[in-house]
């Protein structure tokens, strides 16, 4: 299935100290959007991350399973800057990054079959109606992804928009590729910057988790 990337803009952003330091540092885990994702990872099982902020539940996952490889895309480039700087301080081999929009690795340089999981923790919820169209999550996006993942491999999405995640479950309803809903907050998950912020305004974590359905 073709599908028609929408046109993206990178967020630049202000930096730290810490996050230019390792923006400008030649790091082995920073890899360009059409990197040969098959032979960087050889068959090791890979997650994908997507839209990972400032990167504290990357790291956490890396580290509590290091025999995972995580693929962790995001297009905010000060976030970029935040979790090389945490790969190199934590000394971590697991973790590679691409600074890009996901539809695009995942159109360019993906395989089929070639992921083993896939995390979204509170992507960009659009609340405004007429910016709905630009959430990540639309029929188009969860068929490719569909076509990227192993059989059986699980999508785990939070979000703290009750309005995001009804969206979410009408369009993964609507898809014969997943299976799935809202579940128990896995114990696992880290609280992130992002969860922080939206508990502080009153908003509760909705956890969601879907599997690969067999075709």
């Amino acid at each position: 299935m073709e599908v028609l990337l929408p046109t993206t803009k990178h967020r630049r952003g202000r930096r730290t100290a810490r996050q230019e330091a390792a923006l400008a540092s030649a790091s082995a885990y920073l890899l360009a959007g059409g990197a040969d994702l098959a032979a960087v990872f050889d068959g090791w099982p890979v997650v994908l991350d997507m839209g990972f902020g400032t990167g504290e539940a990357v790291i956490t996952y890396a580290e509590s399973d290091p025999a995972t490889r995580i693929l962790a895309v995001d297009m905010h480039t000060p976030g970029i800057g935040d979790l090389l700087a945490s790969i190199a301080e934590g000394g971590l081999s697991n973790v590679f990054v691409i600074e890009a929009d996901v539809r695009e690795v995942l159109t360019n340089g993906v395989h089929t079959g070639m992921i083993a999981g896939a995390r979204s923790l509170f992507p960009d919820p659009w609340p405004k109606k007429r910016h709905h169209r630009r959430r990540l999550i639309q029929p188009e996006f969860v068929e490719m992804l569909a076509d990227r993942m192993m059989i059986g491999a699980t999508w785990h999405i939070a979000t703290d928009w009750p309005d995001y995640a009804k969206h979410i479950e009408g369009v993964l309803a609507a898809s014969s590729q997943w299976l799935g809903g809202r579940v128990p907050r896995p114990h696992d998950r880290p609280l992130t910057r992002f969860e922080r912020r939206g508990l502080a305004a009153g908003r509760q974590p909705i956890d969601l988790r879907y599997a690969r359905a067999q075709s």
